[in-house]
């Protein structure tokens, strides 16, 4: 993860989640904008059981 972003999951949702309300139209963007893995990511915010609903743009 880029070390600009939380590692702790539940943090990391909480950060990713303002992000995208606030500043991102998708994930894809965020990703890009933090130099962010999608895939490491949703698996990591996975593993609390949060997954990313594209409807809502947020993890849920």
């Amino acid at each position: 993860m880029c070390q600009n972003i939380p590692n702790d999951p539940v943090m990391l949702l909480s950060f990713v989640n303002t992000q995208l309300r606030d500043f991102f139209t998708t994930l894809d963007l965020f990703c890009e904008n933090f130099n962010v893995n999608r895939s490491e990511l949703e698996a990591k915010l996975k593993s609390i059981d949060y997954e990313y609903d594209a409807a809502t743009n947020q993890f849920v």
